[in-house]
């Protein structure tokens, strides 16, 4: 039986999607400028990205929904 802590977090797990619109954003400078490279990166190996605006690489990138870019656009 699982207690109450491990069902909540189930099912918040459930509820996230992972929405074709999203956009990748460079951590370090916030541009949507972002290139994957690897050949096996994705498929056997997490993806290696890196960013045009200011030269980052490495394996983390924000996603952010088309809403939340206009939303900083203000």
């Amino acid at each position: 039986m699982r207690d109450s802590g491990t069902n909540h977090f189930f099912e918040t797990v459930k509820k996230l999607k992972r929405s074709a619109a999203a956009a990748q954003v460079c951590p370090s400078c916030g541009s949507v400028r972002i290139r994957f490279h690897g050949s096996l990166g994705g498929w056997l190996l997490p993806p290696v990205y890196s960013c045009e605006d200011c030269g980052y690489v490495g394996r983390v990138v924000l996603e952010l929904e088309e809403t939340d870019l206009r939303k900083e656009d203000r």
